[in-house]
């Protein structure tokens, strides 16, 4: 078994500095910990009790290029991205009667578990967005174009995709997924990219590796297999959260010698 601990790995840090250096949401410390800085713009969204999800209503910024998926022609942040921006107060959330959500109303709603996520693994999310990583939902789309590969452009660089417009039943699926999600099952979490300024919703290509998080009994060897074929040849990692602390592991097979 290969053990990872990214809090301590220098070149992880080296890597996201060289990348982020145009960028102002973040700042690196020496020994590898991050700093968040807060923006000074800051986009407003309106949380949907049917999806179960915020809509942005007013972008501000290039933070949508990777955050939030495209539905139906409008933009859905799931509750982990609600709750990052809000922590770092790029995000104004309001209810549906437009008055405003605190935090406190949010972690409370988070521990209810009702929206496909719960604390440990908004604890991951953080975690790697507050390093710079690229982190979406495993198996939901963040666009249908990735999917369909329907007409339409791409704005220049530096800017947010054009929002396309898709039926209601592709934002119907997102919320059955949340609806029938066990989350203390054994699967396949988010899909991690690294750092990327070219990075598009419309054709995200393929992740650098996907998480599944480990809540409860360590997975046998028969569900590490099982969950593996579920990656398509993408790399799999499993995170832990101990005590406010995420580490990271990954399995690799050892063929042991024959003894006479």
């Amino acid at each position: 078994m290969e053990c990872e601990d990214w809090d301590g790995l220098s070149s992880d840090s080296e890597l996201l500095e060289q990348d982020l250096k145009d960028e102002e949401e973040y700042n690196y410390t020496s020994n590898s910990s991050s700093k968040l800085q807060f923006r000074k713009v800051t986009s407003v969204a309106r949380w949907n009790s049917r999806v179960r999800m915020a809509e942005v209503v007013e972008r501000k910024g290039q933070l949508w290029t990777t955050t939030g998926i495209v539905r139906s022609g409008k933009l859905y942040c799931s509750i982990e991205e609600t709750l990052f921006l809000m922590e770092i107060g790029a995000l104004l959330l309001l209810s549906e009667n437009d008055e405003s959500i605190s935090l406190e109303t949010m972690y409370q709603q988070l521990a209810e578990e009702k929206d496909g996520c719960f604390w440990e693994l908004y604890e991951v999310y953080r975690h790697l967005k507050s390093l710079g990583y690229i982190v979406g939902r495993h198996g939901i789309p963040w666009s249908m174009k990735s999917v369909k590969r329907n007409t339409g452009t791409v704005s220049s660089e530096g800017t947010s995709e054009s929002l396309e417009v898709q039926s209601p039943q592709d934002c119907n699926s997102v919320i059955e997924r949340l609806i029938k999600m066990d989350l203390n099952e054994l699967k396949l979490v988010f899909d991690v990219y690294l750092p990327n300024g070219k990075f598009r919703k419309s054709s995200p290509g393929d992740p650098s590796y996907i998480l599944s998080l480990i809540r409860g009994q360590p997975p046998s060897k028969i569900e590490i297999e099982a969950i593996e074929r579920q990656c398509g040849g993408i790399p799999l990692k499993f995170c832990l959260v101990e005590h406010g602390r995420v580490s990271f592991y990954s399995f690799s097979k050892v063929e042991l010698p024959v003894l006479p």
